[in-house]
């Protein structure tokens, strides 16, 4: 039918259900949500899974019948009137389309003629919506893909976002336990390994991993990389971008981060944007051929195309790759790359960089060098290149990327990338709960979620995190002028999480981490994950320290806590209470520990003095005073107040690890403040639910022996 049939024939729906003459039953409803209704009758009935709100939007919003009516068939349109995700903008659609080079052009008509052997090969079963399913939805390994053709593996994007997953292997993911079937060695790290679900990775590491990128994006960086007297691609960051590409989650947290001078850290970031950049340009690239047949297709045919699964490219909204990173600085450091990183007609037009400049970087650079040449940095250099620059952990931009620029602090509905920190998100979520006429609808068609530096993030609040994640992939509460027609199927079944790639990257692993990996990231491709072994950090402790390892018992990790107080009260604070020598610093991991701690000290009426969190300077300066003095017996430090000052506290004659630190350089550090000390002795506690953290201190074969001995103390010298 035309458009002013199809547009007739939404007037007559909205009329009927307005008067109620189409019955709204559950059954109605759930027949939308399934597969198997053909395509043509489901999207007829999509309006349905919509309040009266999309009928309003069929009438008045759709752009592709106000193009229609206004006459603009397929002239691009003014950028900023074209800010409605499924036009893209009239950017690259139609006849203005940015010419495709011949590679470019033979990798997409190898895509779309995969697309017609598909459904031919349905058609001619008859099982059409079992064939969109998968041919192997059974089992939580996600084994769907093992018989993968060359021509399907290239098309790796359109692969992912086209399978249907049924409401049964749905249900089977949220409830699975993840096994990890297969495993091998990580390139360039001798005490690592990746394991995965599904199907096993190809071991094999060379530039063909990438023939599945957008050809105008690859030539891009291979003249970044000769430029920079590289002659091809790094291996390791081929084989990560690869990584990326299968559409796994992926947790790789034994990254040594650049502020620790680890190479590795920019290597696998250029990874993550690159593949970021594909996924972003393909997205774009597929919704304009589609808008480019819609408008020059015959009337006669606008139902054939809107009523096929070809044409269902859109989310709720247009934000497709979110990346969460904790300051300021870094998040800058991520936006200059990804700058470098998109072609050179794209970016003809850079809006407000400017201010981008002045809210996440630093005026006074030049000034802080000069001062660095004459004087001893106080702090030590790691420290320094984390916090050197913008500290700041409160913000969120959206970027657009069009045909020829690149837009910060677009709104976020149409913006293609967000970059934001966990607390940042936070607010916006707040806000959007306390006021009505505010959403975040912007997070809920998120497909691409990269997480970088989770260690900085874990010494911030975690839990901001956690709730940031839950958030996503939501069904939205308003309608945001996007054409319902073309809306993919898996959106509308309420399966976006099953479809979006989470990549976690920190220094360390916390069960924190684990926990969100295992229970908040459930792609039906898989997972993979880096296993690491460790030597341990004990020869970088230069003291001559006697170190009394103290192992308690607990039945389960919900009780270790209470253990651990537990131990502490009765077999060590004794010792602390009747020895008549001050000096004694008590570490702790983490805030819940602090506040316990600093609860029980006051009920035994100790002499102690804080250094916590939250402390404010001259509370912090008097109390290194009253410690140094001995006018405190006791101080309670945390890791976290470690972290952000770095302070070297003198005085210290003994010294009481509570919980090992999450870092394990901050251990020697910690240890090496005995200097001066008569009594160079440190007792630490631990239980078998400390493992990871243990093993990064200890070494991992030392750890295991520790773990299961029978023996409960242990002493390393």
């Amino acid at each position: 039918m035309s458009v002013y049939r199809l547009k007739e024939s939404l007037q007559a729906f909205s009329k009927s259900f307005e008067t109620g003459d189409i019955a709204e039953s559950d059954e109605a409803v759930a027949g939308v949500a399934s597969s198997s209704i053909p395509s043509a009758k489901r999207r007829r009935l999509m309006p349905r899974m919509f309040s009266s709100r999309s009928i309003d939007f069929f009438h008045h919003k759709n752009p592709i019948r106000r193009r229609e009516q206004k006459g603009l068939e397929e002239e691009e349109e003014d950028e900023e009137d074209g800010d409605q995700y499924s036009m893209f903008d009239g950017e690259n659609g139609g006849s203005d389309r940015e010419p495709m080079d011949d590679s470019e052009g033979e990798y997409l008509r190898r895509c779309e003629h995969s697309q017609i052997m598909k459904q031919r090969e349905e058609h001619e079963t008859g099982d059409k919506d079992a064939a969109s399913s998968g041919d192997d939805t059974n089992g939580s390994e996600n084994d769907s893909h093992t018989n993968v053709d060359e021509i399907a593996s290239i098309c790796s994007f359109h692969r992912h976002l086209e399978d249907i997953l049924t409401v049964e292997h749905a249900g089977e993911l949220t409830k699975s336990i993840w096994k990890y079937k297969w495993e091998m060695p990580a390139t360039g790290r001798s005490m690592s390994k990746w394991m995965g679900t599904g199907e096993r990775l190809s071991m094999e590491v060379s530039n063909d991993s990438v023939y599945g990128v957008k050809q105008k994006l690859y030539k891009h960086w291979l003249d970044i990389f000769k430029a920079s007297d590289f002659a091809d691609l790094d291996p390791q960051l081929t084989f990560f971008f690869s990584l990326c590409h299968s559409y796994r989650d992926i947790m790789h947290c034994n990254k040594k981060p650049f502020y620790l001078k680890g190479e590795e850290d920019s290597v696998i970031m250029d990874a993550y944007l690159m593949h970021a950049l594909d996924h972003v340009f393909k997205t774009r690239d597929l919704v304009s051929k589609n808008n480019a047949k819609i408008s020059t297709d015959p009337d006669g045919k606008m139902d054939e195309i809107l009523s096929a699964s070809n044409f269902l490219d859109h989310g709720f909204t247009r934000p497709k790759v979110m990346f969460l990173l904790p300051l300021g600085s870094i998040a800058l450091r991520v936006v200059k790359r990804l700058i470098q990183l998109i072609p050179t007609s794209n970016k003809t037009n850079i809006e407000h960089m400017d201010r981008l400049l002045k809210e996440f970087g630093t005026d006074d650079t030049e000034e802080e060098d000069k001062d660095s040449k004459t004087k001893k940095p106080a702090k030590p250099k790691d420290f320094q290149r984390l916090f050197g620059g913008n500290n700041n952990d409160h913000f969120m931009i959206g970027i657009k990327i069009t045909k020829k620029s690149i837009k910060f602090y677009h709104d976020f509905y149409t913006s293609d990338i967000i970059i934001a920190s966990p607390l940042g998100l936070i607010t916006k979520i707040g806000e959007a709960e306390a006021e009505k006429a505010k959403d975040v609808d912007y997070l809920s068609s998120i497909e691409l979620l990269i997480i970088d530096h989770t260690d900085v993030i874990a010494m911030q609040n975690l839990s901001h995190l956690n709730t940031v994640v839950e958030q996503l992939n939501h069904m939205p509460s308003k309608q945001h002028q996007t054409d319902v027609m073309r809306i993919r199927q898996w959106y509308l079944n309420g399966h976006a999480r099953f479809y979006r790639q989470t990549i976690l990257l920190g220094a360390f692993l916390s069960p924190d981490m684990n926990a969100l990996f295992n229970r908040s990231c459930m792609n039906y491709e898989g997972k993979v994950k880096l296993v690491n072994e460790y030597k341990g950090v004990l020869p970088k402790v230069l003291l001559q320290v006697k170190q009394v390892y103290q192992r308690f018992d607990a039945s389960s990790i919900v009780d270790v806590d209470d253990a651990r107080l537990d131990y502490f009260s009765s077999k060590v604070f004794p010792k602390i209470k009747d020895s008549a020598e001050g000096g004694i610093m008590l570490f702790v991991s983490s805030y819940f520990e602090y506040v316990r701690v600093r609860n029980f000290l006051t009920s035994q009426n100790a002499s102690f003095c804080l250094f916590g969190d939250y402390a404010e300077p001259r509370d912090i300066s008097r109390a290194r005073v009253w410690f140094f003095e001995g006018k405190r017996k006791i101080i309670l430090y945390t890791e976290r107040a470690h972290f952000y000052r770095r302070y070297k506290i003198r005085g210290i004659n003994n010294l009481f690890i509570y919980s090992l630190p999450e870092r394990k350089e901050f251990y020697p550090e910690i240890i090496n403040m005995l200097e001066g000390s008569n009594n160079l002795t440190c007792n630490v506690l631990f239980s078998r639910f400390d493992h990871l953290r243990l093993e990064r201190v200890v070494g991992t074969g030392a750890a295991k022996r520790m773990v299961s001995s029978d023996k409960k103390t242990f002493v390393f010298a």
